[in-house]
């Protein structure tokens, strides 16, 4: 929709005396939004701000045989929106495992399935005839009764659909063991900005959803164990009394415990011998909910304080084949991940009662679990680890789209896992595994790509230009940021916009304005050089003036990105010295700088050592006498 003269001049009145929101450019959709009050310049929701919500109860089961997945679900589903709803969006990510679907890279027969079938849709006990077959990812349902604004409508539907034999974020891992992830049809997003989210899933992208509470009830036969988002309500039931009792123990330890061997669970000594088991667990206030199960999985236990002001303990748990080499080590590393991000960075106590390991055979973060693959190179198993546990908090405690902004979250793992590395193995290994995981793929590829700007939609973007702009630039971004503002004012503002959007739905522009306001800076230059621009990084020693022991060092910044600039000095005797400026130095003009150096003695060669700052064409960074 164009925004008209009308409705830009609240818009307007709003931003008088600021031209922030002015400088930042801003689709048009956006701009409505900000007019229309769910959202504010100051980086705080609106006065108007609202978001839909659902109450899920769902009873699902697994049949291993066929791989077939079966289940019934309720929603109560309310519009707290100020628009009437004609229809519902039913968002199914697993249909993208569909011969028809769309997709963005090449599918093998084991990934393609049949798809979704629901068997019976009703919405207020109303039946609706449902043919999902021409469903792709998402699939519209037009309303008999429209859902007014402040009403709820109860949603029931059952359906089914087979697993896939490939596994990826999800499928079987081996025959008895399966990662049963995007498990359900769910209602898409409707929010402020987008109304009905019908972006088609198309394997490569991750996702957006909204915060609901759920009940989940996992039918499974004896003998497999299931682990999954939530709290597991009745472990009693479903499991023998002494390892009932061992799970229920390993909540208040610090102690790593094994609570079944491989050995144990081929035996039959880990569920009740019931022909069926159900497992019960609950969550509330998360954005979706995940389950695994295997019939031979090790099963390791064990808890961590991740709240010191209130000694809350969290459950940390893995489920693993006896053959891995990393993963008998997952339950220490995930303890040792919660409680530094808790501590450190992000800085703010893990928000859920369970984190869960699973080996499977992707790297990719869940609600309360990852899948992982397992490697027998620990040092990169517990990098990958550390990367997929902090997506916990972007982006599961932010609620962000990373269909259309991966760098809101992807940026901010790729940040934190480079800062827990570095205290885990020390500057130089952590550079390293950032610079040749990380960086190398950015610089050296050719791709056209590569400088599209970070705010691109991720839709529109492939391969390693969507890796770079989700991953690497914004990282870079975000740690040239906290040695800009200095680590005391970069963990407050990042406290601000977490506190001011947890449980919500930021966009970027949130979170830029947030941090404006919060560090009471106009940092919209930075903002636009990082996320709006062209730009990549390549500075330049254009030439050395000497007067004395005075040398005036002319830099050129051809790339064009505001990123620190660190010379490494080395004098006529061999001693070395390095000089630090931050990214703040390029703010009045970012093409080109001086750096003076008042020497203590005659300089041999002046190098620009950006560090994981990489270099584009590194060869005229350095200057020798």
């Amino acid at each position: 929709m164009r925004l008209n003269s009308l409705k830009l001049f609240p818009l307007l009145l709003l931003l008088s005396g600021s031209l922030k929101a002015q400088e930042l450019y801003m689709p048009r959709n956006i701009k409505d939004a900000y007019t229309n009050g769910t959202r504010s310049v100051d980086g705080k929701p609106g006065k108007a701000y609202w978001q839909n919500r659902g109450k899920y109860d769902m009873t699902i089961t697994v049949t291993p045989e066929t791989r077939l997945v079966s289940g019934s679900e309720s929603i109560l589903y309310t519009n707290n929106s100020k628009d009437t709803l004609k229809s519902l969006t039913i968002r199914f990510v697993n249909n993208v495992h569909k011969t028809e679907a769309p997709r963005a890279s090449y599918a093998s027969k084991g990934f393609l399935t049949t798809g979704l079938v629901i068997t019976s849709f009703a919405v207020n006990g109303t039946k609706y005839e449902v043919n999902s077959k021409n469903w792709g990812t998402t699939g519209q349902v037009r309303l008999k009764s429209n859902l007014l604004p402040g009403q709820t409508a109860t949603v029931a539907m059952d359906w089914n659909y087979p697993l896939s034999k490939e596994s990826g974020r999800e499928g079987q891992i081996d025959s008895t063991s399966f990662f049963v992830a995007y498990a359900y049809p769910r209602i898409s997003v409707y929010d402020d900005y987008n109304g009905w989210d019908r972006l088609a899933h198309m394997g490569r992208n991750e996702f957006y959803n909204d915060f609901n509470d759920y009940k989940l009830a996992v039918k499974a036969p004896k003998n497999y164990v299931v682990w999954a988002t939530g709290d597991l309500l009745n472990p009693d039931e479903v499991l023998q009394p002494n390892v009932s009792a061992k799970l229920k123990r390993s909540y208040v330890s610090d102690e790593v415990s094994s609570i079944a061997t491989a050995a144990e669970m081929k035996a039959g000594k880990v569920t009740q011998q019931k022909a069926w088991n159900i497992w019960r667990f609950s969550a509330n206030n998360i954005s979706d909910v995940t389950f695994s199960l295997s019939d031979h999985y090790v099963w390791d236990a064990g808890s961590v304080v991740v709240d010191k002001k209130t000694n809350r303990r969290t459950s940390v748990q893995a489920a693993y084949n006896e053959t891995a080499k990393d993963f008998p080590h997952a339950v220490e590393w995930s303890k040792k991940a919660l409680a530094w991000f808790s501590n450190n960075l992000p800085g703010v106590p893990y928000p859920f009662s369970k984190m869960t390991a699973f080996q499977g055979y992707t790297d990719m973060e869940f609600p309360m679990m990852v899948n992982d693959t397992a490697t027998p190179d620990l040092p990169f198993s517990q990098f990958v680890m550390n990367h997929e546990i902090v997506h916990t908090w972007f982006p599961f405690y932010m609620g962000i789209n990373e269909t259309n902004y991966a760098f809101m979250d992807e940026g901010w793992a790729t940040t934190f896992e480079y800062f827990i590395g570095t205290d885990q193995g020390g500057k130089d290994a952590a550079d390293k595994m950032y610079k040749d995981f990380r960086v190398k793929r950015w610089i050296y590829d050719p791709s056209t790509e590569e400088d599209q700007p970070v705010i691109s939609l991720g839709t529109q973007l492939s391969g390693a230009g969507y890796g770079n702009n989700a991953y690497v630039k914004p990282s870079l971004a975000y740690m040239a940021l906290k040695d800009m503002l200095g680590d005391e004012a970069f963990k407050k503002a990042l406290h601000e916009y977490m506190n001011r959007w947890n449980g919500k739905h930021p966009i970027p522009w949130d979170f830029f304005y947030s941090i404006n306001d919060a560090t009471n800076q106009d940092l919209n230059w930075y903002w636009n050089n990082w996320f709006f621009s062209n730009n990549y990084i390549d500075l330049a020693i254009e030439k050395v003036t000497i007067k004395g022991s005075k040398y005036a060092v002319d830099i050129k910044n051809i790339g064009g990105f505001a990123v620190p600039i660190d010379l490494k000095i080395t004098y006529a005797d061999g001693k070395e010295e390095h000089l630090h400026k931050t990214a703040a130095i390029w703010k009045s003009n970012q093409k080109q700088t001086t750096v003076e150096i008042n020497a203590n003695a005659k300089i041999q060669s002046i190098v620009i050592d950006g560090g994981i700052f990489m270099d584009a064409k590194p060869l005229d960074n350095d200057w020798k006498i």
